[in-house]
């Protein structure tokens, strides 16, 4: 028996349209999201992930998904979109349960100055919406610090040991 994609679907759509509410739809209710910026947590539960991606799809514009590869319930699904104006290129491993949901997302996200620029986006409304103030006042110090050197490597440093 061929296995239904409709959550996915419905996920994509969700996600070029910028609509957390109906990317949540698409969840099953103990979902979980590996975070792409840090391994020190995970995102557990539609509410949790809902909070994620509000925050995420008010930062992230343009997202138009470009490949999808689906063997039985695991389905990778690549996007490209942009932070800020730089480009953003995301891949999301997708883990379905029986019916069809969602169960398990991870996200990996590229180049580094997309990620650490999306870090400081994400990470300071985050911190809000958990009522931590002091830590949301902290994450932009951090992140702009990392995304600098990111940053300077990507455009000045690394292209000069690009292969000739």
């Amino acid at each position: 028996m061929k296995q239904p994609y409709h959550a996915v679907a419905a996920w994509r759509a969700a996600g070029e349209a910028g609509d957390a509410t109906a990317a949540v739809a698409a969840l099953s209710p103990d979902v979980t999201l590996l975070s792409p910026i840090t391994e020190q947590f995970t995102f557990q539960g539609r509410e949790q992930v809902r909070d994620l991606l509000e925050v995420a799809l008010a930062a992230i514009d343009g997202i138009t998904y470009t490949d999808q590869v689906a063997e039985g319930r695991t389905v990778a699904l690549f996007y490209e979109a942009r932070v800020d104006g730089r480009r953003l290129g995301e891949a999301q491993r997708l883990r379905l349960d029986a019916d069809g949901l969602i169960t398990e997302i991870t996200l990996f996200i590229r180049p580094l100055p997309a990620l650490t620029r999306l870090m400081s986006r994400l990470g300071p409304e985050l911190a809000r919406r958990n009522k931590q103030p002091g830590l949301a006042r902290l994450i932009p110090l951090a992140a702009g610090m990392l995304h600098s050197m990111a940053d300077t490597g990507e455009r000045h440093i690394m292209p000069r040991a690009a292969p000739r």
